[in-house]
């Protein structure tokens, strides 16, 4: 079973290579597709060298549109039959793979998500993001009647045909509180297994804000009453 690794990239010149690099010692079969969100950091010329030397597709966005459009963009080149959404820093390892994918491989499940909180041995990020991940966690179950433990975790795995059923709408980070809203309400059930997890600064690059919290909260409750 082919998986197809998605990459959203925007001004992470200091990690892409790296990504990459434990991305391609995982040994399984893989595709790599990564799309840069129109980073001016120098991230592009990094990634024009790794595609004329390495196996990995590279999609260039002209502007920066967000971290959803650059996963939309991304399911027009996908051939694998699950696909993982890879942060293009070195918050998620990719040596997480085998454990989030193994309970699509046994049939046990279509929805995988890589959950931080069920492992007890990770960094905590910040106390606002900490709480806010709680408390949309917290939400979702509430208006979904599901039982998952983060939410808003970055490792998401699909099987690749119930990712492209659905005709997402969002642009940034409001991605995953949209995907899970519509699977839940299309009757998915989502499987978590504990991830490692390293939270990063801001100072090292971190991009969500307290805003993009906001806005997935409206997004949870959006989907709920829309389709």
């Amino acid at each position: 079973m082919k998986l197809s690794i998605i990459i959203p990239v925007y001004n992470e010149k200091d990690y892409i290579e790296k990504v990459l690099a434990r991305i391609e010692s995982v040994p399984c079969e893989k595709e790599i597709i990564i799309v840069d969100d129109g980073s001016d950091d120098g991230t592009r010329d990094i990634l024009t060298e790794i595609e004329k030397k390495r196996k990995a597709k590279v999609i260039y966005h002209a502007e920066n549109r967000g971290k959803g459009a650059a996963i939309r963009t991304a399911l027009g080149y996908v051939s694998g039959e699950v696909i993982i959404i890879q942060d293009a820093d070195l918050e998620y390892d990719p040596h997480d793979y085998q454990k989030l994918v193994q309970p699509i491989l046994e049939n046990r499940a279509e929805v995988v998500y890589g959950s931080r909180k069920l492992s007890g041995e990770n960094g905590m990020s910040y106390l606002r993001y900490l709480w806010g991940g709680i408390f949309l966690t917290w939400v979702t179950n509430i208006l979904y009647g599901s039982h998952i433990t983060d939410e808003s975790t970055g490792y998401k795995v699909f099987k690749a045909e119930v990712l492209k059923g659905i005709d997402l709408k969002s642009n940034g980070f409001e991605f995953c509180p949209e995907v899970t809203a519509r699977l839940l309400k299309r009757g998915f059930k989502i499987h978590e297994v504990p991830v490692v997890y390293n939270p990063r600064k801001f100072s090292e690059g971190k991009k969500i804000k307290w805003q993009d919290g906001i806005t997935a909260l409206r997004v949870l409750i959006k989907y709920k009453f829309t389709d």
